[in-house]
């Protein structure tokens, strides 16, 4: 019993990272009210074409997280950026978007430009890229949500990051193929109570990675 006590410890660890890292994707890519966006620049497709939409702007958006998880270290050191620096900003980021949310307004990085939406009319699976799988899927924010994770933790815990991601790629494909009957019932209303518990549970995440990474920057220049 004593032997399994480290396995059963780091399984527990582990868990409690992949409910961390889930919620937080969940929070800021939220699946639910993407969705009633989604429907919206894709109103005109035939299902089929909503189909293959939903999920190439999927798979873009887990590929771009992806890249982004594995070569982030790589990626701070390029640029030299340090972890605090990143957290800070990141937090910052995040905490603001969090904000827009929980007061009923879309974040600006979340949204679809006009210049977006005039391309989008040029060939139906633009869309898929640009705006749907950049930024709205994955975002600054969402970016910054996996980075702050990947680049602390060790190899076990960067694989539990791309797993949680994975998992709600999945849960946002099934969201966008049955959209309709979702946002029809829970309804504008639903929609936007939604928004705001997101919003909150963002704004909170932001505002830890913020105090994280002054903790950091205090460290580096105590003497």
């Amino acid at each position: 019993m004593d032997a399994l006590s480290p396995h059963l410890t780091e399984l527990r660890h582990m868990l409690g990272h992949l409910a961390s890292v889930f919620m937080a994707f969940f929070a800021i890519m939220n699946p639910i009210a993407n969705t009633a966006v989604f429907l919206g620049l894709t109103a005109d497709d035939s299902k089929q074409v909503r189909r293959r939409v939903a999920i190439k702007s999927v798979f873009a958006a887990f590929l771009l997280i992806l890249i982004f998880v594995l070569l982030g270290k790589l990626i701070f050191g390029l640029f030299g950026i340090t972890l605090p620096a990143f957290r800070i900003t990141g937090g910052v980021l995040v905490a603001l978007i969090g904000y827009q949310m929980l007061h009923g307004s879309p974040s600006s990085v979340h949204q679809p430009t006009e210049t977006d939406q005039a391309d989008s009319l040029e060939t139906a699976l633009s869309v898929a890229i640009s705006p749907l799988a950049i930024p709205i899927l994955a975002g600054p924010g969402t970016i910054a949500t996996a980075m702050n994770f990947a680049s602390t933790g060790n190899l076990g815990e960067m694989i539990v990051t791309i797993l949680a991601f994975a998992l709600l790629c999945f849960i946002t494909l099934l969201f966008f193929l049955f959209g309709e009957r979702i946002v029809s019932f829970l309804g504008q209303a639903g929609l936007n109570v939604v928004t705001r518990i997101m919003g909150l549970i963002l704004a909170v995440i932001g505002v830890q990675m913020l105090l994280d990474g002054l903790g950091g920057a205090a460290k580096t220049l105590m003497p």
